[in-house]
């Protein structure tokens, strides 16, 4: 089966949905949760630049037409420092 594409928030980067974090604004009480739920959906890549594009400039919220919370950050930014530390500086698994 093909696989589904999306475009990151931030860098635009085009890629299978698996490669990206999905942010989705829940229905009907417009919070913001991570990877599951149902409602607006916007994808961000796992990088550090990414991330920080997307915090500084609002681009989430723009894009979930809802405000992100400070704590979603947190979060992402502790998946993508465990991510650093389970690979190496090189990117290849430690």
């Amino acid at each position: 089966m093909k696989p589904n594409y999306r475009r990151c928030v931030s860098c635009r980067r085009v890629g299978p949905k698996s490669d990206f974090w999905r942010l989705v604004r829940l229905y009907p009480d417009r919070t913001v949760g991570l990877e599951t739920g149902m409602g607006r959906s916007a994808y961000l890549c796992p990088r550090a630049d990414c991330l920080q594009q997307a915090q500084k400039k609002g681009r989430l919220g723009r894009a979930l037409k809802a405000n992100v919370p400070d704590g979603i950050y947190q979060t992402l930014w502790q998946r993508l420092s465990a991510a650093t530390v389970e690979t190496g500086t090189d990117g290849e698994a430690v």
